[in-house]
């Protein structure tokens, strides 16, 4: 059940955008992916705060919900890879196998715990092997109610003088329609408690599914921005059509009727060369724009093994390579924003862009 948020405190004036066909002057939109997940471990408060510390415009929490209908933020409603439940043995004969979206799932999931239970885990690392630093916050946070992360969100408009933006991702919305536990009420209740539901407002609501987008936007009556996420195959669970058909011109304009930004992976708009080495621009912004939507890829990471072979330095997958260079040649080709683990990186990266 949604609180009654206090009064929202954000500072007046322009706030920014992630769904909408303005474009931001000051450069493109930088979004913590998952928080600031390069440096803490992802969907903390943490993560969170330090993302808009280092200067995020917005946040980003992905939604899954508990057994007692409670939206809380994790990458996914499987929780081994990123809670100590395994540690557990009070919850072992939970752990179970379910079909999620077409796929076999072995661990643990949010929908068989209470919130109460739920609390009584702890946060870690998801990639301890790549990130070893961030593994020195293991168990000190708990699982954080998508309720905490909007009142986050108020408190550091406020401290940091500047709106800082929201944009939650539905995880799994027809799987947990399946199951009972609807994402999409509960999550339009708490964008209209704190405020939110504007066209012009710092949220973006964003999923892979086009059907639950639709569905946000014509049964919920959800004015705030809508950000369709895409991936380099397949398509969202339930839709009809590919993702590389929507992002056709013609796709482009029929979405446009629904959503107001599109979220494609990188490679969709500068894909790899052969050899892994960064390719040249699809005209994938160019007909999102003709279409009236604004572009915010992801995920942009620092670490070596995520970036293009070309703007890596040494041989240890683990250290960090010219992520700035790699955020800058994106930006050129007229992205709105980009999905930041280390939102600082991307901030000096469009300070780079402004000045040419």
């Amino acid at each position: 059940m949604v609180r009654t948020p206090a009064a929202n405190t954000s500072p007046a004036g322009a706030s920014p955008t992630a769904g909408n066909a303005d474009r931001n002057p000051t450069g493109p939109l930088v979004i913590g992916h998952r928080g600031a997940s390069g440096y803490r471990p992802e969907h903390t408060l943490a993560s969170y705060e330090l993302a808009a510390r280092m200067g995020a415009d917005f946040i980003e929490p992905d939604v899954v919900s508990t057994m007692d209908h409670v939206l809380v933020v994790r990458h996914e409603n499987e929780i081994s890879e990123t809670t100590d439940v395994a540690d557990h043995p009070e919850f072992a004969a939970r752990r179970a196998t379910k079909t999620v979206d077409g796929v076999a799932v072995t661990g643990w999931f949010t929908e068989d715990f209470t919130l109460a239970e739920l609390l009584t885990l702890r946060a870690k690392e998801r990639l301890p092997q790549v990130r070893q630093e961030n593994t020195l916050y293991d168990g000190r946070w708990t699982v954080p109610t998508l309720q905490e992360v909007f009142e986050l969100r108020e408190r550091l408009s406020t401290e940091l003088d500047r709106p800082i933006g929201i944009i939650p991702e539905t995880k799994h919305p027809t799987y947990f329609t399946s199951v009972g536990l609807p994402l999409e009420e509960e999550l339009v209740a708490m964008v209209r408690a704190f405020d939110l539901d504007t066209a012009k407002a710092p949220i973006a609501i964003q999923s892979f599914e086009l059907n639950n987008l639709v569905e946000l936007r014509e049964k919920y009556r959800l004015a705030a921005p809508e950000v369709f996420l895409t991936s380099t195959s397949g398509k969202g669970f339930g839709d009809n059509q590919t993702y590389a058909e929507l992002l056709t011109p013609a796709g482009l304009k029929t979405i446009s009727a629904w959503v107001t930004s599109i979220g494609p992976d990188k490679n969709q708009v500068i894909p790899r060369n052969a050899d892994g080495s960064l390719g040249s621009p699809t005209s994938l912004v160019a007909d999102a724009h003709a279409a009236g939507l604004t572009v915010i890829p992801y995920a942009f990471r620092a670490e070596n093994q995520f970036l293009p072979t070309d703007l890596r330095v040494g041989t240890n997958p683990n250290d960090f390579g010219q992520a700035i260079a790699e955020d800058v040649t994106f930006m050129r080709t007229g992205i709105d924003g980009l999905f930041c683990d280390q939102p600082d990186i991307c901030v000096e990266a469009r300070k780079d862009f402004a000045t040419g």
